[in-house]
């Protein structure tokens, strides 16, 4: 079995127009009803075949208890066939009834000034996403982060910290810390505090506020909103029917809609995204983007040119959000996948899993 190494990726852009670690304790409403999503939309955003973007269909290697843990998604997607499946459709519809009323009424207020959105004092930049899952945007945000320090700009990060329990930070924060040392990351659920903590007590001058398009509360001068095109709608559904955070109307409230993955789907699937935002919003600035790995990092320090990747054979391990266009990615680099192993998105690496992945290694 080859050394398991971890992918170190980059991003590069189509268009060119386009730590210190500190630890805390436009309108929905109106658009909602309008927007009805084309046939078309409606394809990809429930219907896209996986091999669109990965070439077959998952390989026969992976495990039932793999497949089973990528279940949720099949039941989504509409693959998983049957009464027992259409019924958890049915269910998950059902369920998505409250979280949408919930979602357009926290708008309204939002909308209307019921809910205030206060300043911090600095420019702050927004970077996030209409669905769960991964959709790239910690390569954004190293981009940006990187982007600013290199013109003596006082940079720093600030997000919620999903999945870090007790841990002084999540793993998202740890890969921001190994790329960026110099930039702080204030992690608190409470955003609006974390962008005060950044602007007093760091002398921040512009704030980079991670997964933030939904965290209305604390304003921002500019809202970029990142679609991954190898699941681009989520599903077409809001949660738990589908992968939709809020309605897809609900980007007209982005200024910068940045596609990911570009490469790993068809031309006519990028057009069909395009159209569908451009239906929305026709003023939106839209970017092209493609995901390609820099380099292989091996334990503790060492990066390895990506070439050494080709023709090896290689076991997959992935906690994220996207495990199918990690794959691909592998693929791509000339990896030979042999088994993949899939976690849960944001995974804690303790002791019991290590044993758990050594075992299934040494088999």
């Amino acid at each position: 079995m080859a050394n398991l190494r971890r992918i170190e990726r980059g991003i590069g852009f189509d268009n060119p127009t386009d730590r210190r670690r500190l630890d805390t304790p436009k309108r929905e409403s109106g658009c909602r009803g309008r927007y009805k999503p084309q046939p078309t939309t409606k394809k990809f955003a429930g219907k896209l075949d996986r091999s669109e973007f990965l070439g077959t269909r998952l390989p026969e290697y992976q495990s039932l208890a793999e497949r089973r843990s990528l279940d949720y998604r099949s039941i989504m997607n509409g693959d998983r066939r049957g009464p027992l499946a259409a019924l958890m459709r049915a269910g998950l519809l059902i369920a998505s009834i409250p979280y949408r009323g919930a979602v357009a009424r926290r708008n309204r207020r939002f909308d209307s000034g019921v809910k205030p959105i206060e300043k911090c004092g600095v420019p702050v930049i927004s970077v996030g996403n209409l669905t769960t899952g991964g959709t790239g945007k910690t390569p954004i945000v190293a981009y940006l982060a990187r982007w600013f320090r290199e013109r003596d700009v006082r940079v720093a990060i600030v997000s919620r910290g999903y999945g870090r329990g007790d841990a002084d930070e999540n793993d998202e924060a740890a890969e921001l810390h190994q790329r960026l040392p110099d930039v702080p990351h204030v992690q608190n659920p409470d955003r609006v505090e974390a962008a005060r903590i950044a602007v007093e007590e760091l002398e921040t001058e512009l704030i980079l506020m991670d997964d933030g398009f939904q965290h209305r509360r604390l304003h921002r001068d500019l809202d970029i909103v990142l679609v991954d095109l190898t699941c681009p709608f989520g599903y077409g559904s809001l949660l738990p029917r589908g992968l939709l955070r809020e309605p897809v109307a609900n980007i007209h409230r982005a200024n910068i809609v940045i596609l990911t993955r570009c490469d790993q789907v068809s031309p006519p699937v990028i057009d069909e995204v395009v159209d569908t935002i451009r239906s929305i919003d026709p003023s939106i600035l839209i970017l092209r983007s493609n995901h390609r790995p820099s380099g292989l990092m091996e334990y503790p320090e060492k990066v390895r040119p990506i070439g050494d990747l080709s023709g090896k054979h290689v076991a997959l391990i992935s906690g994220i959000g996207n495990p199918d266009a990690f794959q691909r990615t592998v693929q791509d680099a000339g990896g030979d996948i042999k088994a993949v192993k899939t976690l849960p998105d944001h995974a804690d690496y303790d002791r019991e899993t290590i044993l758990e992945l050594q075992t299934w290694v040494s088999q």
